[in-house]
């Protein structure tokens, strides 16, 4: 283990300029990939190579956690940047880059694919459509200066077993790029607390990343390769998280989990998980109260086992818990792979334990063509695993310019539970499936037929006021 304070020595990345390209130093302490060599540079500028290292995803298909080998590298720059990743030992035929929505179109030169980049970009390099095998490049901006003091501790490059750190109000913590840190990060009843920097948190038994009843915590561009939870955050408030970046390969491991929060910023994350990505939740364990205004915004979403975005399951019938005010911005959902009717939904509003769900915007949702599941479900749900009794209702739910192109979904569902536990208030405002806009005045949809058959969607009972908009 190596831990400093340094109260004078500023070790973070230096003012972005016009043109600037950061690579940072290779760490042994992780396996190195040998499928991809990476190169960048700066138009005109020296090639430098981009370290290249091993992380393990979930392959699903079986109904069970099977590990896959794939790849990741990281980088940061402004200005422009070009790409050039060589495959030297594998034939391939296509690369896709994505999100699809980027429109990045790179050029093959025999085993090389050469590409350019004028703003931060997360992405996915797949051969010949292989999802598992392929490579996650994270070209991220600089990092704004800071000035450490007595408050700070530092992790430089190399290999740290830390344990359970527990973090106390005030404290920073900073993971320099080439750093691997192995422990976990605890902040509880505390506030004002920053951890940052370019480095990867290795996890391999607790929550990664635990919040609990504090306030005021930002957790800003590391790379997290969790065992369990990415994140847990749990009553607590004013927290933000930003371009962090994570993968996971086993059951129950969730990318963020919010519950019984409130003012939660998570902004600008790549997450491929198996688990869900984003979980909002009311009571369960010790955390208790309604969970409020939280935002998740500009980022890409892939759930290699159940839900891209869930809300709902969790609560406490006793004292219902009211979710609300939650705004999902500008995302790009990558895949979802779930054989459980009852676990599908890229979207899903699932209302358990008396909860009661309201006031949701989906906004500039972009949705790929993952592998199995269903769009969107909204359902009162009883699971009587997980639930005491039903949710209360879902009611002043917005989705707005919703894509899907795809032909793997599965039948969407909305559906309350009955007439004391309903849907009511659902819009759906520029939903496109497959180029083709979905609304209650679109033509060639035959009088007898619901809006929702066009859009594949099973409508059940005590669903009241749903709407199909241009």
């Amino acid at each position: 283990m190596s831990l400093r304070f340094l109260p004078l020595i500023a070790f973070f990345a230096l003012p972005a300029t016009a043109q600037k390209l950061i690579v940072y130093p290779a760490t042994e302490a992780l396996p190195r990939n040998t499928t991809f060599t990476v190169k960048a540079r700066n138009p005109g500028g020296p090639w430098k190579a981009i370290p290249v290292y091993q992380v393990t995803v979930a392959d699903g298909r079986i109904g069970a956690f099977k590990p896959e080998t794939s790849a990741m590298a990281y980088l940061d720059f402004t200005g422009q940047v070009e790409i050039a990743i060589e495959v030297p030992a594998r034939k391939f035929t296509t690369a896709r880059i994505r999100p699809l929505s980027y429109d990045i179109h790179p050029t093959l030169d025999h085993h090389t694919i050469h590409f350019t980049l004028d703003h931060p970009s997360n992405l996915s390099i797949e051969l010949d459509g292989d999802i598992f095998h392929n490579l996650q490049l994270f070209a991220g901006s600089p990092e704004t200066p800071s000035t450490p003091d007595t408050n700070t501790i530092y992790y430089g490059p190399g290999l740290h077993h830390v344990g359970t750190v527990h973090l106390t109000s005030n404290k920073r913590v900073y993971l320099a790029g080439g750093a691997v840190v192995e422990g976990q990060f605890l902040i509880e009843h505390a506030e004002n607390v920053h951890l940052s920097g370019r480095g990867i948190l290795f996890q391999s038994h607790h929550n990664a990343l635990l919040i609990n009843f504090s306030k005021n915590v930002t957790i800003e561009g590391l790379i997290v390769l969790p065992s369990t939870y990415t994140v847990l955050i749990g009553s607590s408030q004013n927290i933000q998280i930003r371009n962090l970046k994570s993968f996971s390969a086993g059951g129950n491991n969730d990318g963020i989990d919010i519950f019984c929060s409130r003012d939660v910023l998570i902004d600008n994350v790549y997450m491929r998980n198996s688990d869900d990505c984003i979980a909002i939740y009311g009571h369960r364990w010790n955390y208790y109260g309604n969970t409020r205004n939280i935002t998740v915004r500009h980022s890409t979403l892939w759930a290699d086992v159940a839900h891209p975005i869930l809300v709902g399951t969790h609560g406490d019938p006793a004292q219902p818990d009211t979710l609300e005010t939650l705004r999902f911005e500008d995302i790009d959902i990558l895949d979802q792979q779930e054989h459980q009717v009852d676990y599908q939904g890229c979207m899903c509003l699932d209302a358990g334990d008396s909860n009661l769900i309201r006031d949701v915007h989906f906004d500039d949702i972009r949705v790929e063509d993952f592998r199995q599941g269903q769009l969107v479900n909204l359902r009162i749900m009883y699971n009587k695993k997980y639930n005491t009794a039903p949710g209360k209702g879902i009611e002043d739910i917005l989705f707005n310019n919703i894509r899907y192109t795809g032909t793997h979904a599965s039948l969407s569902i909305i559906s309350g539970y009955d007439e004391a536990h309903p849907i009511r208030n659902i819009t759906f405002r520029n939903l496109r499936i497959n180029g083709i806009l979905i609304s209650d005045s679109m033509p060639g949809k035959p009088a007898w037929y619901k809006t929702s058959d066009m859009a594949g969607f099973f409508v059940g009972e005590h669903v009241e006021d749903l709407k199909f908009e241009k």
